[in-house]
């Protein structure tokens, strides 16, 4: 049987490395330093200016680490007995003043761009309040109300590790899930019943903090279909780590479909 299993890894590990496939890391992996894969154009956008940042980084980090090096180097005691009596360089203390200066004024434009763009609320087609408690999500579909007035609304809570079928995710994967259509603007209002938690979801590069006796919004505009995991970004308690959320996106039929028989239930 271990025989078995461990021929079935090494397959797998080969089918892996040897037959292309796309897939999408919409949820944290194992030894993951990098991001997921977008979903949104907000993330796309972050992970742009990260790659773009980046480039500053490295080319400042090897002209300071030349410098230091350079410097260790030419001013060793044993290279010079006589030390220098300089104390001031004018033009070097321009240089280094406005260098990062322009430099910073260049990482202004994309990133208040991306500020501007993230806090924009797009005339929103469908809007969903988001309710924290200790330790689940509560979520409402305003725009949709039954025959007897009736908001749909339902909690989400954390599937048990004993209850999760095969390929389910381990304290990731929630009973009810956030259902969204693709390709629709949609607002998310934030809030909480006790004490702080926030609404996180990465894929869709979105961190809102839900405040108890306060209203928070964000938006998010989801281009693909797929199963968007996040997690509560506050610290709320005992059970803090124990509060998932899982955003599933479908086609817009679909999506009608869903509404349909929630309104009908």
């Amino acid at each position: 049987m271990n025989l078995y299993i461990m021929y079935l890894n090494l397959l797998s590990l080969l089918l892996i490395f040897f037959i292309p496939s796309k897939s999408y890391s919409d949820a944290p992996e194992i030894w993951q330093i990098g991001f997921q894969d977008p979903a949104s154009p907000i993330m796309e956008g972050i992970i742009n200016l990260h790659h773009d940042l980046m480039f500053f980084v490295c080319v400042i980090s090897v002209f300071v680490t030349w410098m230091l090096f350079r410097t260790l180097w030419h001013f060793n005691s044993n290279q010079n007995y006589i030390p220098s009596s300089l104390t001031h360089g004018t033009l070097i203390e321009m240089v280094w003043t406005i260098t990062p200066a322009f430099i910073l004024l260049i990482i202004a434009i994309p990133s208040f761009s991306l500020l501007y763009a993230m806090d924009e609320i797009i005339s929103p087609a469908v809007t969903i309040k988001t309710l924290g408690h200790q330790w689940y999500w509560s979520y409402e579909y305003s725009d949709y109300i039954n025959d007897t007035g009736e908001f749909i609304e339902f909690d989400s809570y954390m599937i048990p590790e004993e209850d999760l079928l095969i390929g389910q995710l381990r304290l990731l994967e929630v009973d009810n899930r956030m259902i969204v259509p693709i390709n629709t603007h949609i607002r998310v209002i934030v809030s909480a019943a006790d004490v702080l938690h926030s609404w996180a979801v990465p894929s869709l590069g979105i961190k809102c903090d839900a405040i108890p006796g306060r209203l928070n919004q964000t938006s998010f505009f989801i281009k693909r279909e797929g199963l968007y995991y996040g997690q509560c970004s506050e610290i709320c308690g005992i059970n803090h780590g124990f509060m998932p959320i899982v955003v599933e996106a479908i086609s817009l039929n679909n999506y009608v479909t869903w509404i349909s028989s929630k309104i009908n239930e």
